[in-house]
Order: structure tokens, then C-alpha cells, then sequence
């Protein structure tokens, strides 16, 4: 081979390796939601009572900050028909929703519910996943006497063990079979209470191992988990193919590892989550839907809490 003929062929490797190298890293910076990826979704849980007080204005301010997909946390005081309404009209739509259980539960549909009020309600909503929202409260459970009730349910797990969440994971399971036939899909959400050492692994081990995979889904809130000191990634990984849904949550690196339902909330992209390398790996575990959900306390108006939240993430390259 000629040096001429040896260089063009150089040259030419050198020149595929960088169209390549290029290429890969033209791949690594697309925006990872909108067009062609997922949607940005909102828990209304976010935007506290505003709903309540004006619920076609809040839908209206949401749907001009580009929120599309919302999670309801509940039926916020109203009819699920005007409920419906009030999202047409601002072009929202609701993909799932929280139902209580038990005294978490208050008034009105919940969990508890007959199939067919909850497959009535959703229907109308045009909503095929329920998921609930919290761990039920366990039967020992006495307020401390500072009131504190995140420290006397904490308290109270512990003491309940690993029963309770065995109990909990079988009413999960009878409750997704219920369901089933309506076309209703069934989740839980974990907040960091799940995490307690229930004798036998944690809570979240027990509900792992003792709900039906091909039944009962989870919808991991990734700022809670990381509040318990665990890796997003790593938990995602782990519960590949049976996390539905997640919310897109931040915390402030002050927030101290804690199994109490305790952190430091900002707005998402301004804490200490690593969502170029978390939002993928969610999405490789099977997440369909995105929420955007935040904690008080707020240190702006709600709502330009969600605006922030929605602005950073539709920019988001990975």
C-alpha cells in the first residue's frame, strides 16, 4: 500500500469515527420530553387549594404553561363530570388518579369504593389507572404528644412490622383483581415511610415480593426515595417493569436521609436530583407517565412553582 492510498484510508477511518462520535452525541443532547418523547405531566396535588377555589382559571393557567397529562389527587370537592368539563374546555386531560383507603380516605370515592362507583367516576374522567397514595395507617397508631404526626406514624409502622405490609399487599391485590374488570389498572405510591425496617426487609421488600407483578404497579415518587437516602437509578432499576407512573420531584441537598416523611422541596432542576441520568432510566424501566409534583412549603406561588418545574424540564437535553 502507497503512502497516498494509506492516508485517504486514515483519513477516511478518522473521519467515520468523528461522524460517529458526532452523531452520538447529536443523539445525547435531544430534548427528552415533547416531540416524539413523553409528555410532562402535573399532579394537581402541586397547585393545593387553588383548584378548589377556581378551578377553570388554575386549569387555564396550567394549560398555558404547557401541561397537557394531569394526575388528580382526588375528586378536589367536585363531580367528575364538571370535573371533565373544566378540562376540556382548557385542553387538559387526566391520565390517573389517587384514591385513598380507610381514614386516609375522607369522603366521597375511595379505594374502599364498589368497582363499578369507581369504574362510573373514572369513566366519566376518561381515567384507566388508580393508584393509592399512602401507606394505611396502622391500627396502633396513636398521635405523639407533640402532635407530630409524621413521627408517630413512623413510630407506629415500626411497630406494626412486617404484617402490616403484608396486609396492605394483599389489599392491594384483591383490589387490582376487583378492578380488573373494569379496565382499571391499580398502583401504589411510595413515599419514604416505606423504608422503615419492617423486621424482614423493609416495607417497600414486603409489598415488592407479595403483590402480583402482572396485577398491582407501582408509581415510584422519586423525591421520596432519594429522601430515604436511596439512589433513584438503582430503585428504578430494581423496579423495572413494575413502575408505571412516576413524580418528578426535587429536594434541596439539606434534606437529611430520613425514613419520617421529611425534606427540603424546591421546584425541579434546582436541587439535588440528577435527572439526565434518572429520566432515562425510568424510561427504561417502563414509565408511561411523568408527574411533576412538589411539597410545600412553597417559596413562590404555586403555580410558578409548576411553571419552573415545566420550563426546566422541556429543556432538558439527555
Amino acid at each position: 500500500m502507497n503512502y497516498d492510498r494509506r492516508t485517504a484510508i486514515t483519513t477516511a477511518a478518522a473521519m467515520l469515527v468523528g461522524a460517529t462520535s458526532l452523531g452520538a452525541a447529536t443523539r445525547a443532547k435531544r430534548p427528552f420530553f415533547g416531540k416524539g418523547g413523553p409528555e410532562i405531566g402535573l399532579q394537581i396535588y402541586t397547585l393545593g387549594t387553588d383548584p378548589t377555589t377556581d378551578l377553570d382559571g388554575t386549569f387555564a393557567k396550567v394549560a398555558a404553561i404547557g401541561y397537557r397529562d394531569l394526575e388528580l389527587p382526588n375528586l378536589l370537592g367536585k363531580t367528575p363530570a364538571v370535573l371533565k368539563a373544566a378540562a376540556d374546555r382548557a385542553g387538559l386531560r387526566f391520565s390517573s388518579i389517587h384514591l385513598g383507603s380507610g381514614v386516609m380516605a375522607g369522603s366521597g370515592l375511595s379505594l374502599d369504593s364498589e368497582p363499578q362507583a369507581i369504574s362510573d367516576a373514572l369513566g366519566v374522567l376518561g381515567i384507566h389507572s388508580a393508584v393509592l397514595p399512602i401507606v394505611p395507617i396502622p391500627a396502633s397508631f396513636v398521635r405523639s404528644a407533640d402532635g407530630d404526626f409524621r413521627k408517630a406514624l413512623t413510630r407506629s409502622l415500626v411497630e406494626a412490622g412486617s404484617d402490616h405490609w403484608k396486609k396492605l399487599a394483599d389489599t392491594l391485590n384483591h383490589r387490582a383483581h376487583a378492578l380488573k374488570p373494569f379496565g382499571i389498572a391499580l398502583g401504589y405510591h411510595n413515599h419514604n415511610v416505606e423504608f422503615v425496617d419492617a423486621g424482614k426487609g423493609t416495607g417497600w421488600d414486603v409489598l415488592q415480593a407479595e403483590t402480583d407483578p402482572t396485577m398491582v404497579h407501582f408509581e415510584v415518587d422519586l423525591g421520596w426515595v432519594s429522601a430515604a437516602g436511596l439512589d433513584p437509578v438503582e430503585f428504578l432499576h430494581r423496579t423495572k417493569g413494575r413502575v408505571r407512573w412516576i413524580h418528578v420531584k426535587d429536594l434541596k441537598a439539606s434534606t437529611a436521609a430520613n425514613t419520617a416523611l421529611q425534606m427540603d422541596p424546591t421546584e425541579v432542576g434546582s436541587g439535588r436530583m440528577d435527572w439526565k441520568s434518572i429520566l432515562p432510566a425510568a424510561k427504561a424501566a417502563g414509565v408511561q407517565h411523568f408527574y411533576v409534583e412538589q411539597e410545600p412549603p412553597f417559596t413562590m406561588p404555586r403555580i410558578d412553582a409548576a411553571a419552573k418545574s415545566f420550563a426546566y424540564l422541556a429543556a432538558l437535553k439527555v
